[in-house]
C-alpha cells in the first residue's frame, strides 16, 4: 500500500485565532480543561511542523467577556480591561501545553506584564518567528471596544501573514446558524464584501475590513476535526475561505 505524502503548506507565516472557549470543557465546567489545551498545543504543533510560521491571538470568553459584565452593570470599559486579563490567563496556558511538547513560544501582550510576558514588539515578535518559535499574542489591541477577531486581523497585518485562520467549532460559515437551522448552507468561498453585507457574525465588521484593506484571506474551519489545520494549511478546500 502506498504511503501518504506528507501535506505541504501554501504558506509561510499565518495568524491562528482561537477563541476563549476553545480551551474549556463545558460538561465538566471547567473553564481551562488541561486536556483540552494539550489537543490544542499538538494541533499548533503539527501545523507549525509543516513549515509555517504561526502566531496566535488568544481569546478570553472562557473566563470573562467585557460585553456580558456591562450587562450586569460593570462599567464597559472595565470589563473589557478585565477579558484583556483573561486572554493572558489563556495565553500561559497554552505556552505551557505547548512547551511541554517541545515547541518554543514566547507571550507578548498588548499591556505590558514584564515579570510573566513580553510586551509586543512587532520587529521582536517578527524575530522570534523568523527562529521559528510560536508567537501568542494576548490583551487583544490592548484598547477598549475592539475584539480579539480585530486584535487577529490587526496583528496579521502588522507581522505580514499570509492569511488568518479563524478556528472555531463549526465546520465554515453558513448561511445562518448551522445549529438553530438545519438547511442552513456553508459558504466554500466568500468575497470581505458580502461578508459585510451579509453581516455574518463570524467574525466582526473591523476585523473583516483590515483584511480586506490587507488582502489578508481569511480560513474559517472546524479546527478540533483531526487534520483539518494541516489540509487548509496545504490550500485544500476546507471550512469557508474568505477573499477578494
Amino acid at each position: 500500500m502506498a504511503r501518504q505524502k506528507p501535506l505541504k503548506s501554501q504558506y509561510r507565516r499565518i495568524v491562528l485565532k482561537l477563541s476563549g472557549e476553545t480551551l474549556q470543557n463545558k460538561r465538566s465546567g471547567l473553564s481551562i480543561d488541561p486536556g483540552v489545551v494539550a489537543t490544542v498545543a499538538r494541533r499548533v504543533k503539527s501545523a507549525r511542523d509543516m513549515g509555517t510560521q504561526i502566531a496566535i491571538v488568544i481569546g478570553g470568553g472562557n473566563i470573562f467577556r467585557g460585553m456580558n459584565g456591562e450587562s450586569r452593570g460593570i462599567d464597559r470599559v472595565v470589563g473589557d480591561q478585565m477579558g484583556m486579563l483573561a486572554t493572558v490567563i489563556n495565553g500561559l496556558a497554552l505556552q505551557d501545553a505547548l512547551e511541554k511538547i517541545g515547541v518554543e513560544t514566547r507571550v507578548q501582550t498588548a499591556i505590558e506584564m514584564r515579570q510573566i510576558a513580553e510586551p509586543f514588539i512587532r520587529r521582536r515578535a517578527l524575530r522570534h518567528l523568523s527562529k521559528g518559535r510560536t508567537v501568542i499574542f494576548a490583551c487583544g489591541t490592548g484598547n477598549p471596544f475592539f475584539t480579539t477577531d480585530s486584535a487577529a486581523a490587526l496583528r496579521a497585518s502588522e507581522i505580514g501573514a499570509d492569511a488568518l485562520f479563524k478556528a472555531t467549532k463549526v465546520d465554515g460559515i453558513y448561511t445562518a446558524d448551522p445549529l438553530r437551522f438545519p438547511n442552513a448552507k456553508r459558504y466554500r468561498t466568500l468575497t470581505y464584501i458580502k461578508a459585510l453585507q451579509r453581516q455574518l457574525k463570524v467574525m466582526d465588521a473591523a476585523a473583516f475590513a483590515l483584511c480586506m484593506e490587507n488582502k489578508i484571506p481569511i480560513a474559517v474551519f472546524d479546527f478540533f476535526k483531526p487534520g483539518n489545520i494541516e489540509r487548509a494549511l496545504a490550500g485544500e478546500s476546507v471550512g469557508t475561505l474568505v477573499t477578494e
